[in-house]
């Protein structure tokens, strides 16, 4: 993530938005993004969902 250059760089001052930037990239990591070496996401491999979510559904759950 290129955020935490531009944190390292020191451009960020709130540790609530590293921590809603950092949330939102593993909630898409897990449950939107289709691993090829899985062939589906994490989250269908772990059993904690049966098909790639959308962002809609992701920020709907996250309650964005």
């Amino acid at each position: 993530m290129r955020r935490f250059t531009r944190l390292a760089l020191g451009f960020s001052k709130k540790l609530r938005n590293l921590g809603a930037a950092t949330a939102l990239y593993v909630g898409h990591y897990n449950f939107c993004r289709w691993h090829r070496t899985l062939n589906r996401t994490p989250a269908m491999a772990a059993g904690l969902t049966g098909h790639p979510w959308t962002m809609s559904e992701l920020l709907s759950e996250a309650g964005m």
